[in-house]
């Protein structure tokens, strides 16, 4: 058969395979297409057609197949480098779908789709950060684009606590941190070194330059806010005197992101019960390696302060027992351990004074876990629930704050219920006592008349 009668023929079946697919009849045009290849007539025009009717049918290898040929033909093709990862995708095997997607988007930097879907992908992979920089060029390439605009806006709070905005909007809060920054420059001088861990918007930082710091070190472990800080100190004025660095302070060093070891260490990373965000292996890391001897540390102490309280509307929070006839007590034991709650919007009545639980003292070079009995006098009579659990932080000489629930309305701290196992009966004139003590990384607060025998021997 001649050239001519071949492409005749093959002509042929690529028109007849084309009626066929638009007729709905897609086996019989999927075998025309076929025999179009086998032809050699417009292979690199066809392979993406016999893909696509592959994939639309679920052949999901054998489209994978088509798109290598393709590939094969046009190395540098980036709609089949972007068609296959979407399979690879289909198939679970996401990080071949990646790093297809970022040759495509490479290719033709501007494919706003191929963009979005590699921000797709890198974002339920976890790789928030390199979502969030494709969400931002798609957005780019498509101003306006609600769909990229939202996604940009949830992956950006993904990453950033709700918290962070009360916080900074919290005055008491401010004012106190500030104060502290001020005495402990009046104390060293304009030329001490301040490090400040946990920089978040760059605030703190910004009070320092601002009361004469001539160098300020900062951390943020979370990109986008390390980004967002940076950008916020140099529109302030300050980015000649405060550098933020992308990083943990345990990644920091001196000799590199320091000159030399800090005077000063400001860092507000306490949560709501002190310790869940690393605070003491922090303050440890950062006394070992990143701080002079003698450095003013801020806060440079932290207690736990609480009361035992009775709540009918918290215990159905935390405990379970008769529902619809049925015996669910045992459910009970999923419980957590602690509840965020807000004090002055949660109904519960105090059946004891304050009492200190736990002091924490960051100025300390070490803190071993450990457990002690506290005694609480109980005022009245009620089922204790558990202790409603705050902060009062010492920043300085005289400077103090707290989130105590009878005067704490904003911020963003908020009150935690260590709820006891099962609900106790007390009386006014008892004494509940109470095993207090940390792991390092939480709270340990459990009644003794429970406590394990292990955790009385620890106690004893």
């Amino acid at each position: 058969m001649s050239i001519d009668k071949q492409i005749a023929v093959a002509r042929t079946l690529l028109h007849e395979a084309l009626e066929l697919q638009i007729a709905g009849n897609l086996l019989a045009a999927e075998q025309r297409f076929r025999m179009v290849i086998e032809h050699g007539y417009r292979v690199a025009d066809v392979l993406p057609i016999l893909a696509g009717m592959l994939a639309q049918r679920g052949a999901l290898d054998e489209a994978i197949e088509q798109w290598d040929a393709l590939l094969a033909l046009e190395p540098n093709r980036p709609v089949a480098f972007h068609e296959k990862a979407l399979i690879l995708d289909r198939l679970g095997r996401r990080d071949e779908a990646i790093a297809c997607l970022e040759i495509s988007c490479r290719l033709n930097a501007a494919d706003a789709v191929a963009a979005n879907n590699l921000a797709v992908m890198l974002s339920n992979a976890g790789r928030k950060r390199e979502a969030l920089a494709y969400f931002q060029r798609a957005l780019a390439l498509q101003p306006g684009n609600v769909h990229v605009q939202h996604q940009i806006r949830r992956l950006s709070a993904d990453q950033v606590p709700f918290w962070h905005i009360p916080m900074l909007n919290d005055v008491r809060r401010n004012r106190a941190f500030e104060a502290a920054i001020i005495a402990a420059l009046d104390k060293v001088g304009p030329h001490a070194r301040v490090l400040d861990i946990g920089a978040g918007s760059g605030l703190l930082s910004m009070m320092a330059a601002r009361a004469g710091a001539q160098s300020v070190v900062a951390c943020e472990a979370v990109p986008i806010i390390a980004d967002m800080a940076q950008q916020i100190v140099a529109e302030n004025g300050y980015a000649d005197r405060v550098t933020i660095h992308d990083k943990l302070s345990t990644q920091l060093s001196v000799g590199a992101e320091l000159e030399e070891p800090a005077d000063i260490l400001v860092s507000e990373i306490l949560s709501s019960d002190l310790l869940t965000e690393n605070v003491l292996e922090t303050f440890e890391d950062a006394h070992a390696r990143l701080l002079k001897p003698d450095a003013i540390v801020i806060p440079r102490a932290a207690s736990a302060v609480g009361c035992l309280v009775e709540s009918n509307v918290l215990n159905d929070y935390v405990y379970v027992d008769q529902v619809s006839g049925f015996d669910l007590s045992r459910f009970g034991a999923f419980a957590a351990q602690k509840l965020p709650i807000h004090g002055t919007m949660t109904d519960w009545r105090r059946l004891s004074s304050d009492v200190e639980l736990l002091r924490i003292d960051l100025t300390a070079r070490e803190h071993p876990s450990g457990l002690s009995v506290v005694s609480v006098p109980v005022l009245a009579d009620g089922v204790a629930t558990g202790v409603v659990q705050w902060m009062h932080v010492d920043l300085a000489d005289g400077v103090t704050f707290d989130n105590h629930p009878d005067g704490y309305t904003d911020g963003g701290w908020l009150q935690i219920l260590h709820n006891f196992p099962k609900p106790i009966q007390v009386r006014a004139g008892q004494t509940l006592d109470l095993a207090v003590g940390h792991d390092r990384i939480t709270l340990i607060l459990q009644p003794l008349e429970i406590a394990s025998s292990a955790a009385l021997a620890q106690v004893a």
